[in-house]
Parts: C-alpha cells; sequence; structure tokens
C-alpha cells in the first residue's frame, strides 16, 4: 500500500458516498452557491460568537452528510475534523454534538485532504466502515485569532485573502456509490523564509509544489493522467508562484488543468483580493464542486492539493518564518477514460 516515501495507494478503494456543505452570505453571492446544501444569510447563524456560528456550520455539514447517506449516525465509527481557532475548539465541540469517536487535527487549510486520507487509510485497513471526515472556517473567528478583528477596519495588501465562511463533511465508506479515494501524498513541512502573514499564497506554494512533484513521481504517473490538479487555497499569487516553480522543474501542469480552490469560491468582482482561503476553502469547494462534477461525468480523476500555513499569533509575534505543509488526495469517479 506505501510507494516510495509518502503515498498510500488505497488498493479497496474507500467510497465518498455522502457529502454536506454549508455557507455564509458571501459564499451565497459567490461563483458556485449551487454547491451548497445549506447557505446562511447571517454571519452569527443565531449564535452568540463567531467560534460558536463556526461550530454550528461543522455539525450541520456533518449531520447533512449522514442525511444524504442510507446510514444512521450510530454506524458512523470515527469523526475525523480541525479547524484553524485556538485548540480546534470548533471541531471539538461539534464532536461532543456528534457523540462519535473523534480524532482532532491541526494542519491548518490543509485539514481538509489530511482528514480525507486518514479516513481512508482507516477504511482501506478495514479500521472502521464509515467516517466523517471534515472542517469548517469562519472568516470573522479566523481574523480576530489571526490578524485582526474585522470591527477594526484594519486595511489589507492585494495579496492577503478572504477566510471562506463554510464547512464541508464528508461520509468516507467501505464501499457503495460514488467517487473512490484511491491514493493520498502525505506533505512535509517546508519553509521558504517567508513571515508575512498577509501573503499566505506565496508562502504555501512551495509546499504545493513539493506535493505535486513527490506524488507524480511516486505514483509514476503523468500530470495528464489527472483530469484536474486542484490545489486549496493558493489564490492568484500562490498558483502564479507555484506554476512558476513547477515550470521550472520541468513538469508540465498547464494552466487549463489546474485549479485553486480560492479562485473557485467567489466570482469575479467580490472584494477576495488575492482569493479565498480557510480551511473551509478545500473542503467546500471539492465536495460540494469538483465532487458534483464527477458525479456527473464531466471529470473523471482529480488530484486535490490541500495547503496548510502552519504558523500561529505566537509565532508571528516572535518573528519566526511561515511553516506550511500540502497534502494531496486523488480522488476518482471508477469510470474508465476514453
Amino acid at each position: 500500500m506505501l510507494i516510495g516515501h509518502r503515498t498510500w495507494m488505497f488498493n479497496n478503494q474507500p467510497v465518498i458516498t455522502s457529502t454536506g456543505t454549508v455557507g455564509g452570505p458571501f459564499e451565497a453571492n459567490g461563483n458556485i452557491p449551487e454547491a451548497f446544501d445549506i447557505l446562511h444569510d447571517d454571519m452569527w447563524l443565531k449564535q452568540s460568537s463567531f467560534e460558536k456560528a463556526q461550530r454550528t456550520m461543522m455539525e450541520e455539514a456533518s449531520q447533512i452528510a449522514i442525511k444524504n447517506s442510507l446510514i444512521q449516525k450510530e454506524h458512523v465509527k470515527f469523526f475525523i475534523s480541525g479547524d484553524l481557532i485556538n485548540q480546534i475548539t470548533p471541531s471539538n465541540f461539534a464532536a461532543k454534538t456528534l457523540d462519535v469517536p473523534y480524532f482532532g487535527l491541526f494542519s491548518a487549510c490543509a485539514t481538509s485532504m489530511e482528514s480525507l486520507a486518514l479516513a481512508s487509510f482507516i477504511i482501506n485497513g478495514n479500521g472502521a466502515d464509515y467516517i466523517l471526515s471534515g472542517t469548517a472556517s469562519h472568516n470573522a473567528a479566523t481574523e480576530k485569532q489571526f490578524r485582526y478583528p474585522t470591527e477594526y477596519g484594519g486595511q489589507k495588501p492585494p495579496t492577503a485573502q478572504w477566510t471562506v465562511t463554510g464547512a464541508g463533511c464528508a461520509l468516507v465508506a467501505k464501499s457503495g456509490e460514488g467517487p473512490k479515494v484511491t491514493s493520498a501524498t502525505i506533505g512535509k513541512v517546508v519553509d521558504m523564509g517567508i513571515s508575512d502573514p498577509f501573503n499566505m499564497g506565496a508562502a504555501m506554494a512551495p509546499a504545493a509544489v513539493d506535493t505535486i512533484e513527490t506524488h507524480l513521481r511516486e505514483r509514476d504517473v503523468d500530470p495528464t493522467y489527472y483530469d484536474l490538479i486542484i490545489t486549496g487555497d493558493l489564490g492568484h499569487i500562490g498558483r502564479e508562484v507555484s506554476l512558476d516553480l513547477l515550470q521550472k522543474k520541468n513538469i508540465g501542469i498547464t494552466e487549463d488543468i489546474y485549479k485553486d480552490c480560492g479562485l473557485t469560491v467567489y466570482r469575479e468582482g467580490q472584494p477576495v483580493l488575492s482569493g479565498a482561503s480557510g480551511t473551509a476553502s478545500s473542503a467546500v469547494a471539492v465536495y460540494g464542486h469538483f465532487l458534483k462534477l464527477i458525479k456527473e461525468q464531466q471529470l473523471d480523476r482529480i488530484l486535490v492539493v490541500a495547503t496548510g500555513a502552519l504558523h500561529s499569533p505566537l509565532s508571528v509575534q516572535q518573528n519566526d518564518a511561515i511553516p506550511c505543509i500540502a497534502h494531496a488526495v486523488s480522488i476518482e469517479s471508477g469510470r474508465d477514460k476514453p
């Protein structure tokens, strides 16, 4: 099952049988509103804090994923989740509500694919029949922790990004109907010395390129094996940096097959600067949009490379550079390509 140093092949091909996606008012006006099962018209979600609103979205996405399947909650063996907030408290409290055995993760915005990779690994090894994998983020909660509270009204440079208010969850199963998880390449921490918390795309791009290069080499496939190679939330800046790095490494990924979730969630004209970010960026785009394209037979094979900046307010205050990571998961329809 392990090929090379960092890639798992899932011979039993776990299945994503159902998903649940939730978004906020800004996402409702975005580029893919049809990708959401629920769209809220209020950032507060009738909660007393933004962090509690994020927890509510994670609960909703998980419950929708179960509802959209043919199983009962009691059949779910594990819940694997994480987020950006202190000690991943929104995920912790959502796990309490779900009352399912729980693995809590922190891989920043790479958490979506880390959780999917681990869920698939456990199921592929017969460690469970059903696992919920997901994550959530909230614009105001994340801004408050990592930059400035939105009420502060601080100006941002054009390299900054807009954290998605949303949640995405997948129910991964041992068998059933749906897209199949065929492999995963685990990222390693890459630190190129960038310390600007308002330029996450440039900081994360080298980690994305490292994981893409490793995945293609260890699986011994050409980029054209995939219909799309999708990064998590590099935005305009990070995508351009990564394309330059890929070209320098002679990795022939063309712009037409390279998509970025940070450029998928919002429409042109929304004031998101370099694009979307947050753990929910890749979760809602993949589970709500790209998997739908697989089910509609518009795509057959995608490689999702979720990117994460592993800094904290403390590390930024201590002038540390930003360590980054990217985890890749390949998802396929199982249909024979023509």
